[in-house]
């Protein structure tokens, strides 16, 4: 019997194969013990003593929705092979010297064996920097997987490497089709779980993004489906405590990017005094003051991306600029918007005029020549970092890369003021 190709560098639980499957694979145990604590081998977690079966094994509670992991039982993989050596590289677009430096320096971390942490800001053109260290492993047979710990920053880049890729390529998230062996893979964090020592080079983008940052299972999913000959590059915009300790302790590379490819600064925010946002919602009317913001920005024609903390607001405040702004053709996305892609194109095909999202647009989309506005932006949910990647939507256009950016708050907190620090740093960083 021969092994199906798609399972070539994934894990499976007991469960998931058949007899023959078994036979083919390499196992190993699904919990090790350290100092008297069980762990999950699949997710790392401490599997806790009242995780246990009537028949006195233990199963994990943290990683059940991939199928039970059992103590009684064993982990499987099948180890990976290598690809056919093809050239994959489509796109001829030019990268800018400040891009070139940067993608050069990924080249020498994979021929290094160097873990890097690529800091680029928003807009800098990331996606187009990596195209060529991607290629480089793919071409000669390895293996290489793109993951966000978003949605729909993995749709974003399938649809880009889909068009700048000539090999097939497989997305990965929790509603998508079932996986089948490509040299390049597109997955949310989450899916890295069922991989194990699967790629030559695994890049993380958005490592600072919810629900990625500062979580141990998908950190030890990140170390486990990397080959131990492989290599894993971090990017971000905005960097964590976590990979700047990594930086100054040496376990990781840094490469900077402080200036956006078109070359104009960041958009510094405006932070603007609101208050009473809450009880105009309540009794379903505009504070006056953001009425003639909205106003005055509806007059250039150019989209506005709006952000609010919660659904529930985000709801009213549609239903009420709706009926103030009769003309405008209004959108409201969240976590839980079914329709969510089809109001992001439609806003990016300008059939929508104003959008209100909540965090889930603060990173990995693209509008051309919008302006944004954050209402309660003094909220414990909008942080530094999620504030510097709202921002980092406006002014990413050569065709207008300046904006308006505009933080409306009751009340000025660290957040917004260390984002507003950060982004004057890097504009400084890049002499602008």
């Amino acid at each position: 019997m021969k092994v199906n190709p798609n399972y070539l560098g994934r894990l499976f639980t007991e469960h998931e194969l058949t007899e023959e499957e078994r036979q083919l694979a390499q196992r190993i145990p699904t919990m090790k013990e350290d100092k008297g604590q069980l762990f999950c081998q699949r997710c790392n977690s401490p599997v806790l003593e009242e995780w246990s079966l009537p028949i006195g094994a233990y199963y994990c509670r943290e990683c059940l929705v991939l199928k039970r992991v059992r103590s009684d039982q064993d982990l499987y993989y099948f180890p990976q092979e290598r690809f056919p050596q093809q050239e994959v590289l489509k796109w001829s677009g030019q990268l800018t010297p400040f891009q070139e430096k940067v993608s050069r320096g990924l080249i020498q971390a994979v021929e290094k064996k160097e873990p890097t942490l690529v800091h680029a800001v928003t807009g800098a053109g990331k996606t187009e920097m990596i195209y060529q260290v991607v290629a480089k492993v793919i071409d000669v047979g390895g293996a290489v997987c793109l993951a966000s710990p978003r949605i729909d920053v993995c749709l974003e880049l399938y649809k880009r490497l889909q068009n700048d890729f000539a090999c097939q390529i497989s997305l990965l998230h929790g509603e998508s089709e079932s996986y089948f062996r490509t040299p390049l893979v597109v997955a949310t964090t989450h899916q890295l779980l069922k991989f194990y020592q699967a790629f030559d080079l695994l890049i993380v983008d958005e490592v600072d993004a919810f629900p990625y940052v500062d979580n141990p299972m998908l950190y030890h999913a990140v170390d486990n489906c990397v080959k131990e000959s492989g290599l894993q590059i971090f990017l971000t915009a905005t960097s964590t405590d976590e990979l700047d300790k990594k930086v100054k302790g040496g376990q990781l590379k840094r490469l900077s990017l402080p200036r956006r490819f078109h070359g104009n600064p960041l958009i510094i925010p405006s932070p603007v005094w609101l208050s009473g946002f809450d009880k105009a919602l309540e009794k379903h009317s505009l504070p006056y003051k953001l009425r003639q913001y909205i106003e005055k920005q509806r007059k250039t024609k150019y989209p506005l991306l709006l952000f609010v903390s919660e659904i529930q607001k985000g709801e009213r405040l549609k239903d009420i600029l709706q009926h103030t702004f009769p003309n405008e053709k209004i959108g409201f996305v969240s976590s839980i918007s079914e329709d969510r892609l089809d109001q992001v194109q439609a806003f990016r095909d300008r059939d929508l005029t104003i959008l209100i999202s909540t965090t889930i647009l603060e990173r990995g989309v693209t509008f051309p020549c919008v302006d944004v506005f954050v209402v309660d932006a003094n909220h414990r949910l909008f942080t530094k970092s999620s504030l510097v990647q709202i921002g980092g939507r406006v002014g990413r256009s050569m065709e207008r890369p300046t904006g308006q950016l505009i933080f409306f708050h009751d009340g000025l907190n660290s957040s917004i003021r260390k984002a507003i620090k950060e982004i004057k740093q890097m504009n400084q960083e890049a002499g602008l």
